[in-house]
């Protein structure tokens, strides 16, 4: 399993972002995908999830109305657009897929936002 972010960058307070994540190694329309982030000095955190179909999408109650997860399984590519950002969203961005048992990362995509 191989995941890899990108899109990550600086950004000035109210700015958006488009998170990309290039999967390979399992058959990606057939799982749910996430993202995560961690701060500095935080534990990593859950950002947003996705279903296999892309039918269904939650967030955590801190990026809700500003972020959106997709997909496209024709690519096995995942998506955060992130709208509306703020410093406290400065954080490390991963994406997640949970096979065959375990948790498997990205090499994650640095955010920074600027006040």
């Amino acid at each position: 399993v191989q995941l890899v972010e990108s899109g990550g960058g600086l950004v000035q307070s109210g700015g958006s972002l488009r998170l990309s994540c290039a999967a390979s190694g399992f058959t990606f329309s057939t799982y749910d995908l996430r993202w995560y982030r961690q701060a500095p000095g935080k534990e990593r955190e859950w950002v947003a999830f996705i279903t296999s179909a892309g039918g269904i999408t939650n967030y955590a109650d801190s990026v809700k109305g500003r972020f959106a997860i997709s997909r496209d399984n024709a690519k096995n590519m995942v998506y955060l657009q992130m709208n509306s950002l703020e410093p406290e969203d400065t954080a490390v961005y991963y994406c997640n897929v949970f096979w065959r048992n375990a948790n498997y990362w990205g090499q994650g995509t640095q955010v920074t936002v600027s006040s």
